[in-house]
């Protein structure tokens, strides 16, 4: 039966395809795809560049305000009353002697 088979298979003749003349394309579906992959990548550059910008601003603008502080006559500030520390812990042992490597 798998003689019969076999010679059958063999007999039919398969369709010639020419490499040359196939086209090969993701089609609107794939162009879409990489499109919104793209549109995200960029609105999260936009986003944290935004970002990074207010971080910079407040940075910039809390260094005048210190600096302002700084040029300002001093005010007597009360010291809040310390509380006892804690007992100190033990020391740690020195950590092991690393191999030395040639």
């Amino acid at each position: 039966m798998d003689i019969l088979f076999s010679a059958l298979l063999a007999a039919t003749p398969s369709p010639s395809v020419d490499p040359a003349n196939t086209f090969y394309s993701p089609g609107t579906i794939g162009f879409l795809a990489v499109f919104a992959m793209a549109a995200g990548a960029i609105g999260l550059i936009f986003d944290m560049v935004r970002r990074v910008r207010r971080v910079r601003y407040r940075a910039e603008i809390e260094s005048r305000l210190d600096a302002e502080d700084a040029q300002a006559t001093p005010v007597a500030i009360k010291t809040p009353a310390k509380k006892p520390s804690a007992p100190s812990k033990p020391a740690r042992p020195a950590p092991p002697a690393k191999p030395k490597r040639d």
